[in-house]
């Protein structure tokens, strides 16, 4: 069905829901899974804790990532740290790896922030492949 699943993480519930979704479709369909972390560059981002430096940024991504790969034992695994807007990156390493499935959180699809704009409705238009908005609030 699927060969290539690309989810992102950021430690949230909401995220872990996603990613627990996307290892069931993997083990389903024997796919690849390339989990991806996003962080925002401490420099240039109010978002971010001024006293975090990119590096504890990426350190902490790759933690995020490494409980997401237990979840996902016996799969084959990629994990993508990248900085940036997280739907924007989603996108692009869903890109880069030519997936056939998005799988993201549906935080942020009520309300204000899905006016202004929120991870899930950005994947959905951006993608390249099919997305899948996993109920997760």
């Amino acid at each position: 069905m699927f060969s290539k699943i690309v989810v992102g993480t950021d430690g949230s519930d909401t995220a872990a829901a996603a990613v627990s979704l996307a290892v069931e479709l993997a083990r389903q369909g024997g796919a690849t899974l390339h989990f991806v972390s996003v962080f925002k560059d401490p420099a240039t981002s109010v978002a971010v804790d001024p006293a975090l430096t990119s590096a504890a940024a990426r350190e902490a991504c790759e933690e995020l990532q490494a409980r997401a790969v237990r979840l996902a034992e016996g799969l084959p695994v990629e994990c993508h740290v990248v900085c940036g807007s997280p739907a924007d990156m989603i996108v692009k390493v869903a890109e880069g790896v030519e997936a056939d499935l998005i799988v993201v959180g549906s935080k942020g699809m009520r309300g204000a922030r899905r006016i202004i704009g929120s991870v899930p409705n950005s994947v959905a238009h951006n993608a390249p492949c099919h997305v899948l908005i996993a109920k997760t609030t």
